[in-house]
């Protein structure tokens, strides 16, 4: 892969600088990933610093059905016969400035894990970023009626007191990486201290979840030193935690199936507190 696939739009040089990490696909469920990234990038004062090219990161043409190959496909609109738009993955970096701050969202690479990885990390060195934070999700056994769980892992031990005091959890996952962990892997290779944080969300629900990326985002202000006007967001959550109780209470199995988690849920937070 030619490293031109980064492409620069004049980034700054940032002093002990930071990075925070977006994709969607894979650990985007409930958008927490993507949205959590693009409600920053609404509300901060950022500007296009670089984009790295999509060509030979991503797979278009997979053999098979055509239910399964229009998943990699990209997709196009035509209007009276002419081509408007085609959507190819986009992987762009914003920078603010002032708050020394790098945001990044794409789509996870189906190619080229290592070569993607490192133009990242050229344009982490070129800013100055000293950390980078990943956020995202996966799902689990949490109700929507409770606060996502939050777990983290880290590129090096010695930052593991430092995300312990936000309260979250260190993960034993063992399972199908994500490129995410690959990057981990790289991090301590190249110098930079990576830490990675994902919401446990519902698995029994479907689209973008509010409520977990209010979550998400408030703890990152936290970690990030970030001002950030959540009240907002904080309406959002409670009104979509509202409008999915109303239809939880249709459906008396899962109506008894969430009963069930929240129990186990509550259980598991006196047992944390008596330790």
């Amino acid at each position: 892969m030619p490293h031109d696939s980064l492409i620069t739009f004049d980034p700054p040089l940032l002093e002990n600088g930071a990075m925070l990490l977006a994709f969607s696909g894979w650990m985007d469920g409930g958008e927490v990933s993507t949205g959590t990234v693009n409600h920053l990038l609404s509300t901060l004062d950022t500007r296009k610093v670089a984009e790295i090219d999509p060509e030979g990161y991503y797979i278009y043409n997979f053999p098979g059905t055509m239910e399964l190959a229009s998943v990699f496909r990209p997709k196009v609109r035509y209007e009276e016969g002419l081509v408007k738009s085609l959507e190819l993955p986009e992987n762009t970096f914003h920078c603010d400035q002032s708050r020394k701050l790098v945001l990044f969202t794409g789509k996870e690479p189906n190619l080229n894990w290592r070569d993607f990885g490192d133009r990242i990390l050229d344009l982490a060195r070129m800013t100055g970023v000293q950390r980078i934070v990943f956020v995202g999700s996966f799902g689990g056994a949490v109700p929507h009626t409770r606060e996502p769980r939050l777990f983290c892992s880290v590129s090096h031990e010695d930052l593991k007191p430092e995300y312990a005091r936000y309260g979250l959890k260190f993960s034993d996952y063992e399972g199908p990486s994500s490129f995410v962990s690959f990057l981990l892997s790289r991090a301590p290779q190249v110098g930079i201290r990576m830490a990675s944080i994902a919401a446990e969300i519902p698995g029994y629900l479907e689209g973008a979840n509010p409520l977990s990326i209010e979550a998400v985002t408030r703890r990152l202000a936290k970690i990030l030193d970030l001002k950030v006007d959540l009240a907002a967001m904080r309406l959002a959550s409670d009104d979509w935690t509202s409008r999915v109780s109303e239809l939880v209470e249709k459906d008396n199995k899962l109506r008894k199936h969430i009963a069930k988690l929240e129990s186990a849920y509550d259980d598991a937070l006196l047992e944390a507190a008596e330790e």
